[in-house]
C-alpha cells in the first residue's frame, strides 16, 4: 500500500501543525471489465502495412472479472492518451472470467476464439508511453491504466500485465 504524507500547515500562534501521514486513495471503478494487459510494442520492426505489417500483434487484452455476470462488450470505447478511439459496435458477449484480445489490424472477429479486430493498421499504443482508459457504454470509467517502457515493463518486452 503506498502512502502519502499530507501537509497541514496552520498558522496558530506563529506555530506550524504537524505533519501526518494519511493513506492514498486510488481509484477503482466499479467495473466487472478491466484491462488485463497490453501488448503495447508488437514484436520487430513496426509495420502499419496492411498487407505485411504487424499491427494485429499489437493488442489490448479486457477481461471480465465477474463472478457471475456475462457482459455485452457493445457500447464499450477504448481510448489511448492522444484520443485515438475504438468503440465496440457489434455484440460480444463475455461470460464471467472470460476475455478478449482487442487487436490492431484486419481480421475476423470472433468470440469463440476471444478476438475483435479495429480494422485499423495504424498502431495505437505508443512504444514508449501511453495511457489507456477502457469507458462503459454509458460513458463512465471502466478501467484506465497509464504507463511507460521503461518503468512499467522491465523485461522490455512489450507486454505489461494488470489485475492478474
Amino acid at each position: 500500500m503506498r502512502i502519502r504524507i499530507v501537509a497541514t500547515t496552520a498558522v496558530a500562534a506563529g506555530t506550524l501543525a504537524a505533519l501526518s501521514a494519511v493513506p492514498a486513495q486510488a481509484t477503482e471503478y466499479s467495473s466487472a471489465l478491466k484491462i488485463r494487459g497490453i501488448q503495447y510494442d508488437a514484436p520487430g520492426r513496426d509495420s502499419n502495412s496492411c498487407s505485411t505489417g504487424n499491427t494485429d500483434e499489437e493488442y489490448l487484452t479486457i477481461k471480465n472479472y465477474s463472478s457471475g455476470t456475462t457482459v455485452n462488450l457493445k457500447g464499450y470505447v477504448v481510448k489511448d492518451k492522444a484520443g485515438n478511439r475504438f468503440a465496440f459496435t457489434a455484440n460480444h458477449y463475455l461470460q464471467p472470467g472470460d476475455y478478449v484480445k482487442l487487436r490492431g489490424g484486419n481480421g475476423s472477429d470472433s468470440d469463440s476464439g476471444n478476438v475483435v479486430y479495429r480494422d485499423n493498421c495504424n498502431f495505437m499504443w505508443n512504444n514508449d508511453k501511453d495511457s489507456i482508459y477502457l469507458y462503459k457504454p454509458s460513458g463512465a470509467g471502466a478501467d484506465s491504466h497509464s504507463y511507460t517502457q521503461s518503468g512499467s515493463d522491465p523485461d522490455r518486452n512489450g507486454y505489461i500485465s494488470y489485475h492478474g
